[in-house]
């Protein structure tokens, strides 16, 4: 697999990711013995950047990874870890944490939950308003000083916080959505990114599933967090699904996949840019990975961005409750 550079201070990875967050239960049953063979083939294809979060099942993700990863070369793989959300045993979302104490003590828990020594990009998962930002990038910077972490990470924060973090210690990248579906990044975010020399890592570029090509509006199952999302309610589901079907005969007329190709379409954007692929199983991953091969021409973009034009999804990316927490909106 090729590699991009994730900004200009900031490691060599993989050209594609492995997100981690839907073998924890966010999107219902997951396979234990499946979701570390996935794991494996990811490594086994070159793939290696890896993100997580310490909350993803409440410290389950962690622990799955540590067992995925044991026997492996810890210098072949990059762990991404985000940090910072608090909930109780209820599972109920109940803000984050971005004090330099808190930081520390996230910092401990996923060090021994991973079974390592250092973190390769550790980020708040999101902003706490009540801390501001030079706090929390100062305390990551105090671990990077010590040698626990490697480099320093945004998620889902602004143009003019991402101004005043870099001002504290350099940033590696940016981990915001980014699909078809949701390009907010693209009018203030990515310029302020690419000024600073800041990578992008893409989550949610098939939309959580919405335009991976095999998403019915039946599909749901118990413990399927998507049935909160405004994008998969009834009313919005249908249009966003049409939407999917057109890009479906753009995908057909290359001989790929609608997965392929919304994810090729990502990596297309810039060279820094990594697109994280959140796949449970190998035949997920198998078909997500095939997208690196996938050249677009300046024709192939122009038919996709009608098929999809932007802004064109209906509904918010998130629950009402939770875009209060972003930095940009859809």
């Amino acid at each position: 697999m090729q590699t991009r550079d994730l900004g200009s201070t900031g490691p060599a990875t993989s050209a594609l990711g492995l997100g981690a967050m839907s073998m924890s239960g966010s999107y219902g049953d997951a396979d234990r013995a499946e979701s570390i063979a996935t794991v494996h083939a990811a490594l086994d294809a070159g793939v290696t950047l890896i993100d997580t979060g310490d909350f993803y099942g409440v410290g389950h993700n962690e622990l799955l990874l540590a067992e995925a990863l044991r026997d492996r070369d810890r210098d072949g793989y990059q762990l991404s870890v985000k940090f910072g959300a608090l909930s109780g045993p209820d599972g109920i979302p109940r803000g984050y944490d971005g004090r330099p104490e808190a930081v520390r003590n996230f910092l401990a828990h996923s060090l021994t939950r991973l079974g390592t020594d250092h973190i390769d990009i550790y980020r708040p998962a999101r902003l706490d308003p009540a801390v501001p930002i030079e706090d929390t990038v100062g305390a990551i910077k105090d671990m990077v000083d010590a040698g626990h972490v490697r480099h320093i990470g945004l998620s889902e924060v602004d143009a003019g916080t991402i101004r005043r973090a870099h001002a504290v210690h350099p940033i590696a990248d940016l981990q915001i959505e980014y699909s078809l579906l949701s390009r907010a990044v693209e009018a203030e975010v990515l310029p302020v990114l690419r000024e600073l020399g800041i990578g992008l890592t893409a989550y949610g570029v098939l939309g959580r599933g919405l335009i991976s090509g095999h998403w019915s509006a039946d599909r749901s199952a118990p413990g399927d967090h998507r049935v909160l999302s405004p994008r998969f309610s009834s009313g919005n589901v249908e249009h966003n699904l049409a939407l999917v079907e057109a890009l479906r005969r753009v995908a057909e007329a290359k001989d790929r996949t609608v997965a392929q190709l919304a994810i090729a379409w990502v990596a297309a954007q810039g060279e820094d840019i990594v697109p994280l692929v959140g796949a449970r199983t190998r035949e997920r991953l198998d078909e997500a990975l095939r997208a690196e091969r996938v050249l677009l021409t300046a024709e192939d973009l122009a038919e996709i961005e009608r098929a999809v034009p932007r802004g064109s999804a209906r509904g918010d990316r998130y629950p009402a409750a939770f875009m209060a927490d972003l930095g940009v909106g859809n």
